[in-house]
């Protein structure tokens, strides 16, 4: 299957730089794959979108700061490390640009000196393993000088402002380890949340921690020849037993955003039922996948030939998402991280 057939046009005017003024005062395009027709909605009606005994299943995965900026020493070439999960013993693994600066023995400092990072190895294509040194664990050196880890399509990306703090986060982020938001939860409010348990739709939580692999377009000729980078994700049995529990009595499993999905569908056995869950998924939703467990999906506007927008067309229908697309672009909506949303039914 050709990467191509899942391009499509999309002005830079329509690529959301900032997010909604009111996280749930975001645009929302319902999508009715069985009428094969969709409305305009704003977030917030949400909870009159949905029916009583629906299953709202969200990624409580916590986008940490993980982008340093420092300098070399010596020299001072500034460079970016963007860290992205623990390896074995006391380092991690980082993207760096450019890689080029950051071989085996580079030192970069951060901040006021006071906190290093030693480039020990390659670990891949633009990919380092990396050791801190000065200035407290990883994780403290990333709360006092990282930055929210904002996509490159956002243009202040380098510099983020005080709101990316707040809004590159879910309210209900609980889990410390993605180094991208699950964009689909972003547009939720604790209001909204309460008015969709008042009216009698469960809320569930999973954990799967977004990697950069998520959002990168695929760069293979054909669908087939993508891999996916495997995450980490969490399914508790509590969790686990209440979707099935609501599938048994014939209750739909709404995913908030393609994580959830992959999550929910890799836990899944071949009988639809969704285990526990505590391990790395490198699963691949494209067209011609069969959906084991989620009925309806809650999704933002994803990258053109992006591993999103695939599982996105295998849950409803290339052409009817495509041309779902093509009417948010004629529309308004606003594209990715900090745009609007889709709801299918």
């Amino acid at each position: 299957m050709d990467v191509s057939l899942f391009d499509y046009h999309l002005p830079l005017e329509r690529i959301a730089q900032y997010p909604a003024e009111r996280r749930d005062a975001s645009r929302l395009l319902v999508c009715d794959r069985a009428a094969g027709r969709w409305e305009d909605c704003v977030f917030a009606e949400l909870s009159d979108l949905l029916r009583q005994g629906d299953v709202l299943v969200v990624n409580d995965s916590r986008v940490i700061p993980a982008r340093l900026l420092g300098r070399l020493e010596p020299g001072g070439a500034q460079v970016e490390l963007l860290f992205l999960r623990a390896a074995a013993g006391s380092a991690w693994e980082a993207l760096a640009r450019p890689a080029k600066r950051c071989r085996p023995g580079a030192v970069v400092v951060f901040g006021d000196g006071q906190a290093r990072a030693r480039v020990v190895a390659v670990a891949g294509e633009g990919r380092r393993l990396v050791e801190v040194e000065g200035g407290g664990s990883v994780r403290e050196v990333l709360e006092r000088y990282g930055v929210p880890p904002l996509p490159p399509y956002i243009t202040r990306h380098q510099k983020p402002g005080q709101e990316d703090w707040e809004r590159y986060q879910t309210v209900y982020a609980a889990r410390d380890g993605s180094v991208a938001a699950p964009t689909a939860g972003l547009h939720f409010t604790p209001a909204l949340l309460d008015r969709l348990r008042a009216a009698e739709i469960e809320i569930q939580t999973l954990t799967l921690h977004v990697g950069p692999g998520t959002f990168r377009p695929i760069r293979s000729a054909k669908v087939e020849g993508h891999r996916m980078e495997a995450e980490e994700v969490t399914i508790s049995s509590k969790a686990a037993d209440s979707i099935n529990g609501a599938k048994a009595q014939g209750r739909r499993i709404i995913a908030v955003g393609t994580t959830t999905c992959r999550a929910l569908e890799s836990a899944a056995d071949e009988h639809g039922r969704v285990r526990p869950m505590s391990g790395p998924t490198d699963l691949f939703i494209y067209p011609g996948y069969g959906f084991k467990v989620i009925n309806v999906l809650l999704t933002n506007f994803h990258l053109p030939r992006s591993s999103l927008l695939l599982l996105v067309c295998a849950f409803a229908g290339r052409e009817f998402v495509l041309d779902a697309y093509r009417h948010a672009v004629h529309a308004g909506y606003r594209f990715y991280s900090y745009g609007d949303a889709m709801l299918i039914v």
